[in-house]
């Protein structure tokens, strides 16, 4: 505390020539507010780390139960009590005296109608979009896909992703998932996997609709399209995407765009698709087999239709099995061999496309590639954890240093 002859000169008359003690200002109006800010926050910030938010199976029981990204995502709309205790507490500043000197809510106002407008946008956009479930089917790891009626003026690049509300689970939450159906699709879907409270309720409800042969499935909302990296593959001849387990979603609506570009006229004359693309290599890099599941259809489907042109190049790594030349993965190998010669389709993913085993060697990935575009330009377009993501990152920046190919990163990272 300040000693009483210098409160006595300086400030006492804004106290009423009285000298509070500490717990009077802790009680005060000032104290309180401010404390409760903080509390709020610190609740706020410990409820969004990624232990509580991606996996809580990994904390105490006690603290288990109050976790999970139903809690973060509802944590984080303190904010709302947050700016209220702010406006208050800015109206009861110590020496602040005249309504001039008071003026944090000119700070608050502008972010909060930019919120408010944001708000009722998507809601208005929401409820302008209808969307009704035409199929739903589940998948191993807990993977919903559902194709639904795309909405009347609804268009879009591949790569973007849009908000999927379902009110059953909740009236508020709106969660982004990536589009994995083509622009010019007279539908659109998406690929659900189950990472969090709200995705595993959804996939429980689909999943108990479709087992008990429920022709009333769950009502789901959409609201976009957003723009995100992947949409900028247009500006490339050349391409690498790579996905990681479910991160292939965004790119999968990309090859389908790809491929229905190759059908149509002049493409097959000039080896290039409808957007000026003349090479695209995917690497899908996945942990179970099961995976392989969740594609399978489209990956087909792009296979065949780019069967002439070879214009798309697609890799599927399964990690869960030892490397190749590995004696304990030889006999997968010579039977994995002996099949896809015979049948043109790989025994493990069910595809034409082969697959290989272990992680991909992106050092060798990358060097190839530039041997074989000397000088160009390639997107390279990654979606998947960021640990990776920062891997493939540097490693760009190392091959744009040493070669005379330049490779260009995007990332989005779930």
């Amino acid at each position: 505390m300040a000693d009483k002859t210098i409160f006595g000169r300086t400030i006492a008359g804004d106290f009423g020539y009285h000298q509070p003690s500490y717990m009077e200002i802790v009680t005060s109006i000032e104290g309180t507010t401010g404390i409760a800010m903080v509390v709020l926050m610190l609740i706020a910030f410990l409820l969004a780390s990624r232990p509580s938010r991606r996996n809580p199976g990994s904390l105490p029981p006690l603290v288990r139960q109050m976790a999970g990204f139903n809690a973060f995502w509802y944590s984080h709309h303190l904010f709302i009590v947050v700016y209220v205790l702010l406006i208050v507490h800015s109206m009861f500043l110590f020496l602040a005296k005249d309504v001039s000197e008071k003026t944090t809510w000119v700070y608050v106002v502008i972010p909060v109608m930019i919120y408010l407008g944001e708000r009722m946008f998507r809601m208005v956009r929401s409820m302008a979009y209808e969307s009704k479930i035409l199929d739903a089917m589940t998948y191993p790891g807990k993977v919903l896909s559902l194709k639904m009626t795309k909405p009347a003026g609804f268009r879009y690049q591949s790569g973007v992703y849009v908000f999927v509300q379902c009110p059953q689970v909740s009236k508020f939450e709106w969660h982004p998932f990536s589009l994995t159906s083509a622009p010019d699709d007279d539908h659109l879907s998406i690929h659900i996997r189950s990472l969090g409270d709200w995705s595993y309720h959804v996939y429980d409800m689909f999943h108990e609709a479709l087992r008990c042969s429920n022709l009333d499935l769950p009502k789901v909302s959409i609201d976009g399209p957003y723009g995100a990296a992947s949409q900028d593959h247009s500006k490339y001849e050349i391409i690498l995407l790579i996905g990681l387990g479910i991160g292939a979603t965004p790119f999968i609506s990309v090859l389908k765009d790809i491929a229905n570009g190759l059908d149509k006229e002049g493409c097959a004359a000039n080896h290039h698709s409808a957007n000026g693309l003349r090479k695209a290599y995917f690497y899908w890099v996945t942990r179970e087999q099961g995976s392989f599941e969740w594609f399978r259809d489209i990956m087909k489907e792009v296979s065949a239709r780019d069967s002439k042109q070879g214009v798309i190049e697609m890799y599927n790594y399964l990690t869960s099995v030892y490397q190749e030349g590995d004696k304990r993965s030889v006999l997968i190998s010579a039977i994995q061999a002996l099949h896809f010669a015979r049948h043109g389709i790989d025994i493990i993913s069910k595809t034409p496309v082969r697959t290989h085993f272990s992680r991909p060697n992106w050092p060798r990935v990358f060097h190839g590639l530039a041997r074989k575009h000397i000088g160009e330009r390639i997107g390279v377009f990654y979606c998947g954890p960021d640990d990776l993501g920062r891997q493939l990152e540097r490693l760009c920046h190392k091959m744009n240093m040493r070669t005379f190919t330049r490779f260009v990163f995007h990332k989005e990272h779930f």
